[in-house]
C-alpha cells in the first residue's frame, strides 16, 4: 500500500475571499481554489491524488507571497510559479496554453481550441478549463465567450469580473483586450 500524497496547504486572505494554496513537497503548485468551495476542492484533490494528507504550512515556497503581490497589483508576480498538472494529456495541454494568455487579455473558448490545434473541441476545452485545479495562476478566468460575455468561473462570476478588471488596471493597457485579441500574441509565442 502506498502512503498518502503529502500536500502542504496554506490559506491566504485576498480582496475577493480566502484562498487555499496547496503545493507538493518539491514546491509545485497543485491547487489554488477559494476556501468557500471546499465541497469542490477536497474531492478534486482526492480524485487526482488518492489518499491525500494535507499539512498546514505557512508559505513554504513563497507561493502565497507571489499571489499576494498579484492581488496587490503586480499581476506578473505569478507568471513563473511552478505548477504540476495531474490531468489527462488534453487537459494538461489546455492548462499549459492558459498560462500563455497575458495578464489583461482574454481569449474565447474557440480561440483556445484553435491554439491547441483542436478547433472542433470547443466544448472539451470548456470542460478542461472548468476542471483547472490551479485557478488564477493557471488563468482560466481569462477565457470568455466568443461574444465577449463572461461565462462560467468556478469561483463565481463576481470574482472573474474582479480578476479581469484588476489585471486590466495593472497590466499596463488599462482596458481588457477583446476576445481573440490575444491570437497574434499567442501565434508569436
Amino acid at each position: 500500500m502506498t502512503s498518502p500524497a503529502r500536500l502542504l496547504i496554506d490559506r491566504l486572505s485576498t480582496p475577493i475571499g480566502a484562498a487555499l494554496i496547496a503545493s507538493d513537497e518539491e514546491g509545485n503548485l497543485r491547487l489554488f481554489d477559494w476556501a468557500d468551495h471546499e465541497d469542490r476542492w477536497l474531492p478534486l484533490l482526492r480524485a487526482r491524488y488518492g489518499d491525500v494528507k494535507l499539512v498546514s504550512q505557512h508559505d513554504p515556497f513563497g507561493h502565497a507571497r507571489a499571489v499576494a503581490a498579484y492581488m496587490e497589483g503586480e499581476v506578473h508576480a505569478i507568471d513563473a510559479l511552478p505548477v504540476a498538472f495531474a490531468g489527462t494529456p488534453f487537459q494538461n495541454k489546455v492548462w499549459q496554453t492558459l498560462r500563455e494568455i497575458p495578464a489583461g487579455g482574454t481569449l474565447s473558448y474557440g480561440a483556445l481550441a484553435r491554439k491547441i490545434d483542436k478547433p472542433k473541441a470547443v466544448r472539451a476545452v470548456g470542460l478542461a478549463n472548468g476542471a483547472n485545479p490551479v485557478a488564477v495562476v493557471v488563468p482560466c478566468h481569462r477565457v470568455i465567450g466568443s461574444d465577449g460575455s463572461l461565462t462560467g468561473y468556478g469561483g463565481g462570476l463576481e470574482r472573474k469580473r474582479w480578476l479581469l478588471a484588476h489585471e486590466a488596471r495593472h497590466a499596463g493597457g488599462g482596458l481588457l483586450l477583446p476576445p481573440d485579441a490575444c491570437d497574434e500574441f499567442l501565434r508569436r509565442g
